[in-house]
């Protein structure tokens, strides 16, 4: 070899080339961002105004779908769930859990009774009750019964009926957009 040859150095066996490892970190963070979106949380936009003032029209949430599709978590009164429409499953809704199976629900000029006691509901300003009565129901197993918080503009259970269990793929955690309204959901 003669002096002042520019002959690159042997490469090392098991060190992949810089545009390689590059690649393989593109497609491992992919990978991961597809298995968090899959299986554990997904970016929602809210589409409309039956669960103000918790959650408002455009608001972007993360919901959490690993908990519910995994039975690490059962569904509970007081969740804000994401669930396909009984109506229609191509479309879904976002309401909170009032009802679960074998519990009994009454509304009686606004006020929802479960298992015959008043819900406390502070997450219903009282501009956005309504004063509509529904007869007692026995929510069945396998079923939840729903309302959106913004009663007076809610589309939930006590028009269309109960959400099966396996309809219900999420539960509502986060805020992250618009920044003003970071946060929890409660």
């Amino acid at each position: 070899m003669e002096s002042g040859s520019l002959t690159p150095p042997p490469a090392r066996p098991g060190l992949p080339r810089p545009g390689l490892s590059w690649l393989r970190d593109l497609a491992l963070s992919v990978l991961i961002a597809l298995v968090v979106i899959l299986f554990l949380y997904q970016p929602v936009k809210v589409e409309g105004t039956s669960m103000m003032p918790a959650l408002v029209d455009q608001e972007r949430i993360f919901i959490n779908k690993f908990a519910y599709r995994f039975g690490i978590s059962d569904v509970q009164r007081g969740d804000t769930v994401v669930f396909y429409f009984p109506g229609d499953i191509t479309k879904s809704y976002i309401k909170r859990v009032i009802g679960i199976p074998g519990d009994t629900v009454e509304i009686r000029r606004g006020t929802v009774m479960v298992n015959s006691h008043e819900v406390t509901e502070p997450y219903v300003p009282e501009q956005y009750r309504d004063r509509l009565s529904l007869d007692r129901m026995t929510i069945p197993q396998g079923e939840y019964f729903v309302m959106g918080d913004h009663r007076s503009a809610s589309n939930d259970s006590r028009s269309w009926g109960t959400v099966p269990r396996g309809y219900i793929y999420g539960r509502a955690v986060f805020v992250y957009w618009p920044l003003d309204r970071l946060g929890s959901v409660n």
